[in-house]
């Protein structure tokens, strides 16, 4: 009998898309990638750029991008802490997309119903 702690075998996208929606979706990862696409940034930098994110959510957001190996943490491991973030080569192959989803939005962007309040 297997152990609960076995993991699911991961299900199958339907379409190819549905890999690149996983992976960048949420409120704040497009954004920390654009942040990131600028250069190196420490968490304090990020958050402040971000405005309105939350430590707590700011951490998980890092940690969920770190484990998809799209950022790179480093640690300097100095008092007072030192850690600076960047994009790994795969995460900066995500720049075209993102430039993408910003020209559709220029262009069409006036014909959707207004923007909703998050």
């Amino acid at each position: 009998m297997p152990s609960q702690s076995a993991k699911k075998p991961a299900k199958k996208a339907s379409c190819p898309s549905e890999i690149t929606l996983e992976v960048i979706s949420g409120r704040w990862k497009m954004m920390v990638t654009y942040w990131l696409l600028q250069g190196e940034r420490r968490f304090n930098q990020l958050q402040r750029e971000l405005g309105g994110i939350t430590h707590r959510t700011l951490a998980k957001q890092l940690r969920e991008m770190e484990a998809d190996g799209l950022v790179e943490r480093h640690d300097y491991g100095e008092i007072p802490p030192r850690v600076e973030y960047k994009l790994t080569a795969l995460g900066r192959s995500l720049q075209p997309v993102l430039m993408a989803m910003q020209d559709w939005a220029l262009k069409q962007g006036a014909k959707l119903r207004p923007p909703r309040k998050i």
